[in-house]
């Protein structure tokens, strides 16, 4: 399978890997070989050359090059990236030539409609390769002209941030993969892809979000991550919450838990929850997350805010149930890959839409509340898989210690042989996180306006990964699979 010969344009789409684009980006783990590189890229390709982006009438997503990256990335063999593509792709849909090519002249045209989804990607990857990465996501996602044009009456605005982060954040992990691992070809079908997504409610990200402000021309050195400039606060060490005017995301959280006019209505459906809730709530929610501050005259700001974005998301996956909170986890891993091309007007955009869809997703799963000191009590930090061997006592060890030494190793391993694509990405998710944020102590989110945040440390990274390793299945140990259930972790 891995010998077919394709196109040789298309193959420069997805060339080898290049390394991340900074320390605070997920690292490769080791593992990965000329072998597991091939199988990788004929996934990339073969699915570029044969799949549509989405798989049925309902506009859900193909995602079977994102198993392949990820499986890659942790260092999985290249026949078991090669099986689990085979099994991916049989419920893909047959890629199809659009109606006619996208131009700048008819780019707000077509938008929404997924028979043009091979021209755009065509008008994509040609942008790509004339004006780089960065300057693409600028014009197209970023700049007032693809979102609100004068002329256009609400209904037909192009509103391309809003696409981007609609679709449960796919567009903006699709191109997050791109980023990471420098390949043209993804970050192409993941901006066609945000082209793709409709507008639930108009106006969402209001066009006063992409007017300039007099900070947007801070210097990009003092805007960029703290962690890559010397003599600066390592991300290894934890940033002060700013005192003053700062308002955490957590406290947004808060005010949008305690706020009776979100309450719930109804039960919940898969497909139409998150629209209907932009509907009902858009405009309040909206309110909440306008009083989040980023503030750029603050050196390490966009670092932190990232951070508290993270944060945010992990701790509704982990404490509220998954309830949907599993994309906000495994898209917030690609967060420091798309910063980092990105311009400091560009940045602050990307995480005020993105806190925007979490908030509005918490809102449309019922905002699960938070105990966050019972979870701290009950939860565990290492695993303890099925059919686990013991292994010899070693002396001023504890037993659990000397078993797994490393907990996220196990998880780790189960987690690539799932058949459920989700759990390695969400998986990968954590151990990231926890590598750059699993020091933080118990105290450190004290100060925020969310009940119970002072418990929380940085062991909730594999606090969460035991638990959906548990609640998943550990198959690949003898047990059998459970799909992520609308009821949450805790069912």
């Amino acid at each position: 399978m891995i010998g077919n010969v394709y196109d040789e344009k298309v193959e420069k789409l997805f060339p080898a890997p290049s390394p991340p684009p900074t320390v605070l980006c997920p690292q490769r783990w080791p593992g990965c070989n000329l072998e597991s590189l091939a199988a990788m890229r004929h996934a990339l390709i073969d699915n570029h050359t044969r799949y549509h982006i989405f798989f049925n009438n309902t506009k859900f997503h193909n995602h079977v090059t994102h198993r392949a990256l990820a499986i890659y990335a942790l260092g999985g063999s290249g026949p078991v990236i090669e099986k689990l593509y085979k099994q991916d792709i049989k419920l893909q849909k047959a890629a199809f030539a659009s109606p006619h090519p996208i131009t700048t002249q008819n780019f707000v045209d077509h938008l929404g409609d997924e028979n043009y989804y091979q021209a755009y990607t065509t008008f994509f990857a040609k942008a790509i390769q004339e004006k780089g990465a960065s300057a693409t996501l600028d014009e197209f996602i970023f700049s007032e002209k693809y979102n609100f044009q004068p002329g256009r009456d609400t209904e037909s605005q192009p509103e391309m941030l809003y696409r981007f982060v609609d679709g449960v954040w796919h567009s903006l992990i699709h191109c997050g993969y791109g980023l990471e691992f420098g390949l043209e070809g993804m970050l192409a079908e993941g901006l066609s892809l945000a082209a793709m997504h409709d507008t639930h409610i108009p106006g969402f990200l209001p066009p006063s979000l992409f007017v300039a402000q007099p900070s947007d021309g801070i210097g990009a050195m003092m805007n960029s991550f703290a962690s890559l400039v010397l003599d600066s606060q390592s991300s290894a060490m934890p940033f002060k919450t700013p005192s003053g005017q700062d308002t955490h995301a957590f406290s947004i959280l808060a005010r949008v838990l305690k706020d009776p006019s979100l309450a719930s209505k109804g039960s919940f459906n898969l497909t139409k929850q998150y629209p209907d809730t932009l509907v009902a709530h858009g405009y309040r929610i909206r309110e909440h997350v306008q009083k989040w501050t980023v503030d750029l005259s603050k050196p390490g700001e966009i670092e932190r805010k990232m951070e508290e974005c993270i944060w945010t998301s992990s701790v509704i996956y982990a404490l509220g149930g998954w309830r949907n909170g599993m994309h906000m986890v495994t898209s917030s891993i690609f967060l420091p890959s798309l910063i980092a091309y990105l311009s400091p007007r560009a940045q602050v955009l990307l995480l005020r839409a993105y806190l925007s869809s979490v908030v509005a997703w918490f809102v449309a799963c019922g905002r699960p509340s938070m105990n966050f000191k019972s979870f701290f009590e009950s939860t565990p930090t290492v695993p303890n898989p099925p059919n686990n061997s013991a292994v010899p006592q070693v002396e001023g060890i504890a037993a659990q210690d000397a078993q797994t030494p490393n907990a996220f190793i196990p998880l780790i391993q189960s987690s690539i042989m799932h058949p459920n694509d989700h759990h390695t990405k969400i998986q990968r998710a954590f151990a990231h996180f926890s590598t750059i944020y699993g020091s933080r102590p118990k105290g450190y989110f004290a100060g925020t306006e969310l009940d119970g945040a002072e418990e929380l440390d940085g062991s909730l990274f594999v606090r969460a990964a035991v638990l959906t390793a548990d609640y998943m299945g550990w198959v690949r140990e003898g047990e059998n699979a459970r799909m992520w259930s609308l009821k949450g972790l805790f069912a």
